[in-house]
């Protein structure tokens, strides 16, 4: 490992005085699973500068407030699976969390690195972004809000500038009459990095009609994004196999229609397909 300087920061002013300091020649480090790997490699640029906000209390918690919950950067992924919360509004984030890594990986891993890292496989942007979630990045001069789907431009590529730091992620809490489900494809049951994955949510009327439909596929495209071509088919329609089977054709065929066909695509194809029937026929 190349030297760098390490700063410890005690509060989000500090922090960003730190950023706005160093600007890209500084790297942010919470739960550094990520950070502190990438670090080891040799073929990589070190930075001047390694800024730790762990240490900030102002970026720990998931809060309800009214009909939103937000939470904090520092919030770790078993906090995410252990959360009453969000296991009553949010459960789709609750599972993702409870299958990224080892029991000592979702100890120290944090939401706000799984987002601003950016990898495809990343868990959690999946559920956020079908969820309908924001985030906040503050600079030493002001702060920004956008959606997390707004956020990526390409894997590990971000449009956060270097000075900003990620402060909330917030979203609506979901309704009684949403139901959601998150699944994940691996090499193994543990341990594993996603091969691909979904995130669903469906609404229904009292009628059990389906009123609204999201569907995020994670590893599958270039970034995340609701497929609405396959959402669109299921709106007004009772729920049933062949109908979920549809829905699953259709993202298979928008994720070949951004992707291309390459030596994975005769595997991927029919598996996202089969994971997107899956992931909506766990809905209901």
């Amino acid at each position: 490992m190349k030297p760098f300087e390490y700063k410890a920061v005690h509060s989000i002013e500090e922090a960003c005085s730190a950023l706005a300091e160093y600007g890209s020649d500084a790297h942010i480090l919470a739960g550094g699973t990520d950070l502190l790997i990438e670090l080891r490699k040799q073929n990589i640029r070190t930075p001047k500068v390694v800024v730790d906000i762990s240490f900030i209390k102002e970026l720990r918690g998931i809060e309800s407030i009214n009909g939103t919950i937000n939470l904090k950067p520092l919030a770790t992924h078993t906090q995410l699976l252990q959360s009453s919360i969000l296991h009553q509004y949010a459960s789709l984030l609750s599972s993702a969390a409870s299958v990224i890594g080892s029991p000592q990986i979702r100890n120290r891993g944090t939401i706000g690195g799984n987002i601003m890292n950016a990898a495809t496989c990343a868990d959690t942007v999946p559920p956020l972004i079908a969820l309908g979630a924001k985030i906040t990045l503050k600079l030493k001069s002001g702060s920004r809000q956008l959606d997390l789907s707004d956020l990526f431009i390409k894997p590990y590529q971000t449009k956060a500038k270097p000075e900003e730091l990620l402060t909330e992620i917030s979203f609506l809490k979901l309704s009684p009459n949403a139901k959601s489900s998150f699944i994940k494809l691996g090499r193994r049951n543990a341990l594993a990095i996603s091969r691909l994955s979904v995130a669903a949510i469906l609404f229904f009327n009292e009628k059990g009609i389906i009123t609204e439909a999201r569907i995020v596929p994670g590893a599958a495209l270039p970034i995340w994004r609701r497929v609405t071509e396959a959402e669109q088919i299921m709106i007004g329609e009772i729920p049933s196999t062949e109908l979920f089977k549809t829905a699953g054709q259709k993202v298979s065929e928008v994720m070949i229609s951004h992707t291309g066909r390459r030596w994975s695509t005769e595997y991927k194809e029919p598996v996202i397909a089969t994971l997107v029937r899956r992931a909506l026929e766990q809905c209901v």
